[in-house]
């Protein structure tokens, strides 16, 4: 019988990179070259410059698990027609916002996340923003006090 030592499993130990959620529309969209960033405990899809996608999957608000599209609202209503289960994030808390999900539980998920994959392979003009820039506020400027000069007689 071989004896363990409680540190032994910590040296086995391997740190547990996270999966992307969702990882076979990163490989749909892989000819883009995208780029990936944590947002919202999501990972955000980005395309050049523009946010394209954000893929969720977590256990909070489980409606809202799938693939988000960055779109406007003007582009809603034909979007619809392609995606006939695509809606609002429910999670904003308003009834209509820009990011509209495609359903993780939706039958049709993974048909509709690989179209919306076309639609951003073709350049499609609905689906992508470019982010505001943020403007970092700027340390105000500093004064320097500086005592007041005084006249040639004062130093006498």
């Amino acid at each position: 019988m071989s004896r363990r030592h409680p540190f032994d499993d910590a040296l086995f130990a391997v740190k547990r990179t996270s999966i992307a959620p969702h990882e076979f529309v990163l490989d749909a969209i892989a000819c883009l070259a995208p780029t990936t960033r944590r947002m919202f405990g999501c990972l955000a899809v980005y395309v050049g410059e523009k946010i394209v996608l954000i893929l969720r999957d977590r256990l909070d608000s489980p409606a809202d698990n799938g693939v988000w599209l960055a779109t406007t609202a003007e582009h809603h209503e034909s979007l619809r027609l392609e995606f006939p289960r695509m809606r609002s994030i429910q999670l904003f808390g308003r009834k209509v916002t820009h990011w509209q999900v495609l359903p993780a539980d939706a039958t049709d998920f993974e048909e509709a996340a690989l179209r919306a994959c076309d639609l951003i392979r073709a350049r499609d003009p609905r689906i992508g923003k470019v982010p505001k820039r943020r403007v970092l506020a700027r340390p105000p400027k500093k004064t320097y006090k500086h005592a007041p000069r005084r006249s040639a007689k004062s130093r006498r």
